[in-house]
């Protein structure tokens, strides 16, 4: 499961549904992936359970929302009883970039910095799909 686009978040107790909608976007418009909650952010990981979105289906449903993915999820438990919950999130429709409703960025990923979309990324992408893509003005 370790990869690139796989996002690690430790969140014990929390997690702001607003940073999950910018992290899941990023990796939609990466290839997809999934975001996963309980696991240490630093390695060596280890499973230390998140109480984060205790509702998975509201979250799921808002994401869906938000982005316009079919985001899902699941939850998974070790011996111990921590919950692990991972959101899978896919890749964007060729030709197309995925972008937050609430902010109207198409969030993307350098590294581990969320930063919006780069011009010329989404010139590439729109040209797979045979769009125009004249940029921000």
């Amino acid at each position: 499961m370790e990869g690139e686009n796989v996002e690690f978040k430790e969140a014990k107790n929390s997690y702001e549904f607003d940073n999950l909608a910018k992290y899941a976007c990023a990796l939609s418009n990466l290839c997809g992936d999934r975001v996963v909650f309980g696991i240490t952010d630093k390695r060596p990981r280890k499973v230390v359970g998140s109480q984060a979105f205790e509702q998975p289906e509201r979250t799921r449903k808002g994401l869906i929302d938000r982005l316009h993915i079919n985001v899902d999820f699941t939850e998974l438990y070790d011996d111990a009883g921590h919950r692990v919950l991972v959101f899978i999130v896919p890749f964007c429709p060729i030709g197309q970039v995925v972008q937050n409703s609430k902010d109207g960025i198409a969030w993307w990923r350098i590294g581990e910095i969320l930063v919006p979309m780069p011009d010329e990324v989404r010139q590439r992408i729109y040209e797979e799909g045979g769009q125009r893509f004249y940029g921000v003005s």
